[in-house]
């Protein structure tokens, strides 16, 4: 499947396009967040298996997909970005001004969790302490000083000790985002003396450490290193079960059953984006998003449910599907 899919890179392909000319590409091309990038692969391996040209999908993380995504119009940029988060104003303003209308539809839902090796130290955090762990500051008797937490038992000593070093996503990526928010930014809330931007500033003193958007690479360096720590979507956690185990946050551990009921502390909606202007154009379009919003694929005995999306209800998908199918404009 992965030479199926990976065709070509996005980044090296040579096209020469004009918007609506009649030799338009014959595949499309999809970008964005690794999160997504298994559901977005696996829907576009049933299309290719069914007889459609093999769509090319990039793992490129969530902003730079929207950066491709919103550039322009025309064959040499993506038809769909895949996300881990919503787009931002910023971003839709700067599609419209490239002329390009982003289509949303969310897909479902996904958990943000730690995980580290099967032959590592099982670890129970909670949101503060993962926030002591990572954070570039923190209050002192001194004030507000750089922090100096270097092992686990140093924020408290019932953790093991074990020096921190988590690997983590890039500012890029969706899951970066949604981890500042959910993690950072509820961390911070015990620590009145912090505020702003002084919340989500991670540490760059080697305790972590940015590890890419390729999960595969991250499982690789837990399983190298057992102590270590890595961020990613739940779905990369239960593909890896034999290799990884979940670290339990606020005394939970990641399900499907916690992340569906918003229980899970660190969970987020997924979502794609496809680019209006390409619809009737670009083959494969629509019969992408027709593939993928079938109950087949995304309900809630789907294929996707077996690589760990977490489905939206059924009202929701019926509302999502017939959003995609009328090209409703995402709005703020």
């Amino acid at each position: 499947m992965a030479g199926k899919l990976a065709a070509g890179i996005f980044c090296g392909l040579v096209l020469h396009v004009v918007p609506n000319a009649a030799d338009a590409r014959d595949r499309l091309l999809i970008v964005g967040s690794s999160t997504v990038f298994p559901f977005a692969s696996a829907v576009a391996e049933r299309m290719g298996e069914a007889g459609t040209k093999y769509p090319i999908v990039e793992s490129t993380g969530s902003g730079t997909g929207f950066s491709l995504f919103c550039k322009g119009v025309g064959e040499d940029t993506p038809d769909i970005t895949n996300a881990s988060r919503r787009m931002k104003p910023a971003e839709l303003e700067t599609c419209k001004a490239n002329g390009v209308t982003p289509v949303e539809l969310e897909i479902g839902y996904d958990g943000i969790v730690l995980a580290n090796s099967r032959h590592g130290p099982k670890l129970e955090l909670t949101v503060d302490q993962i926030f002591q762990a990572l954070a570039e500051e923190l209050p002192s008797e001194r004030g507000i000083l750089a922090n100096t937490n270097l092992s686990w038992s140093d924020i408290d000593p019932a953790l093991p000790e074990e020096k921190i070093e988590v690997l983590g996503p890039p500012p890029t990526s969706g899951t970066r985002d949604a981890f500042e928010e959910l993690v950072m930014e509820t961390g911070c809330k015990a620590f009145p003396e912090l505020s702003g931007d002084q919340c989500t500033r991670i540490r760059h003193d080697g305790s972590f450490v940015e590890a890419g958007e390729n999960d595969d690479l991250i499982v690789g360096a837990l399983e190298a290193s057992p102590a270590t720590v890595g961020i990613f979507g739940y779905s990369f956690l239960m593909q890896n079960l034999d290799k990884i185990q979940s670290v339990g946050v606020n005394g939970m551990q990641p399900s499907f059953e916690k992340i569906a009921s918003g229980e899970y502390p660190v969970s987020r909606p997924l979502y794609i984006y496809l680019k209006k202007q390409h619809v009737g154009v670009i083959p494969g379009l629509e019969a992408y998003i027709e593939a993928f919003t079938s109950e087949e694929a995304w309900g809630d005995e789907g294929y996707l449910s077996e690589k760990g999306l977490i489905p939206l209800a059924h009202e929701e998908r019926r509302q999502q599907a017939e959003d995609a199918r009328n090209l409703t404009a995402l709005k703020y």
